[in-house]
């Protein structure tokens, strides 16, 4: 069977993409590489630790927290052993991974490249669980958790969360609670497996000195030829503006205090729209605490934060949110000295000089990101899940403009709709 493809080319990057949709519904790509010997692979599912209430076959299933996570751990089980070895024994680097909205399983080899792409679409495609197996890994995974909870920074992190959203899963640990894992049963993670680990559900991504059809072959050849059904999700009512929680705080063994401070965002659609939003917050949030930002500068130099201290954006799950924070000697003084410069910056702007400096570094960086194969693999599916296209970010940087810089400050950093999570030294 001929299978079609789409070339897109992107003179100013030197790249081109591959793809197709195969007639079970998946989503592939191929970014060639010529002259590299690594070749990289990234297999993933639109499903991760916020996707637990969905709707398949007109009938809403509700599963408990951690299931994804779950789910990844055990996929590398196979009816003959262990996936995860028989790729180390090919000479591949496999790992996997679960995110609030992602699940992605992925490896690197120079060479059996394409006898070890067989295994990765094998093993993702084909579940393998047992009562005594799942029973196994729920003490596993009891145990992770008992060992994240005594961390500082996941307590320090999911108090941010829980203090800025109420219902929204985004506020739940990936990882699940001791109280739901022992909820999740083999039947369970087959049905979870039957909804998001279809095809019309996954994307493949391949980098490298590889031959799409080659690619593209494989996959049609060893994948289930029937499309699924795609699941709708429900992540409960739109999240408000206002705070779930004025702030969280706990004393635990750390050296100096540590802390984060979050803003609610109201996010944007899935698509171009969404990209646009999430480019114009990161370059906002780098002028106004980015390395090369005055306050972060005048912070630095009078003791106040060190080289960690950094903020980010996210979104997922239907909620937005921007972050920032590190290790402070005093966090409320930190705190309020950001909420100054942004009320500043909400006035007057960032100064033009640094905005156009700023600008051009993170347009260097983004075009830097396309030498990383891993990078380029998760950008390409991850664009694909919300519907844009990476390789647009450079022309989408170059556009900004102060005006949209100035925007942003005044519509989502507002005071009312920020909190603070906060971890002192034990007394």
């Amino acid at each position: 069977m001929v299978i079609n493809m789409n070339i897109k080319k992107y003179p100013q990057l030197n790249e081109q993409i591959y793809t197709t949709k195969l007639p079970n519904g998946l989503s592939a790509f191929v970014v060639p590489k010529p002259d590299f010997q690594k070749r990289y692979a990234f297999f993933a599912t639109d499903y991760g630790g916020a996707d637990r209430r969905f709707k398949l076959g007109g009938k809403w299933i509700d599963t408990p927290e951690g299931v994804a996570h779950f789910l990844e751990h055990k996929m590398f089980d196979t009816e003959d052993g262990n996936a995860l070895t028989n790729l180390s024994a090919n000479g591949a680097s496999p790992n996997a991974y679960t995110s609030t909205d992602i699940t992605a399983y992925h490896f690197e080899c120079i060479e059996k490249f394409n006898e070890n792409l067989k295994i990765l679409l094998e093993f993702v495609s084909v579940p393998y669980f047992t009562p005594e197996s799942v029973e196994k890994e729920q003490g596993i995974i009891a145990q992770e958790i008992r060992m994240v909870e005594d961390d500082p920074d996941y307590c320090l992190y999911y108090g941010l969360m829980r203090s800025l959203f109420s219902h929204n899963p985004m506020r739940d640990s990936i990882a699940g609670t001791l109280e739901s894992i022992p909820k999740i049963t083999a039947d369970t993670l087959y049905d979870c497996h039957r909804a998001f680990y279809n095809p019309s559900n996954m994307a493949l991504c391949v980098v490298g000195d590889v031959a799409p059809e080659e690619i593209f072959k494989i996959a049609q050849d060893v994948l289930p030829t029937q499309a699924g059904e795609i699941p709708e999700r429900d992540y409960g009512a739109p999240e408000q503006c206002a705070l779930n929680a004025r702030g969280f705080s706990k004393s635990m063994e750390v050296s100096l205090p540590i802390f984060l401070a979050g803003c609610k965002i109201t996010p944007s659609a899935r698509g171009a729209d969404s990209l646009w939003h999430e480019l114009v917050n990161a370059l906002a949030l780098d002028l106004l605490l980015g390395h090369s930002s005055p306050l972060y500068l005048r912070l630095y130099r009078e003791g106040h934060v060190n080289s960690d201290f950094a903020a980010s954006f996210d979104c997922a799950a239907g909620a937005a949110y921007a972050m920032f924070g590190g290790e402070a000697r005093n966090p409320e003084f930190v705190f309020e000295a950001v909420l100054k410069e942004i009320e500043r910056l909400a006035q007057d702007g960032p100064d033009a000089e640094l905005f156009h400096r700023t600008k051009k570094a993170a347009l260097g960086a983004n075009i830097r990101s396309f030498n990383s194969f891993e990078s380029i693999c998760s950008n390409v599916v991850t664009g694909h899940f919300r519907g844009y296209d990476p390789f647009d970010i450079p022309d989408l940087v170059a556009k900004i403009s102060l005006d949209d810089i100035i925007a942003f400050y005044r519509n989502n950093l507002l005071a009312e709709h920020m909190t603070t999570s906060i971890i002192s030294p034990l007394e």
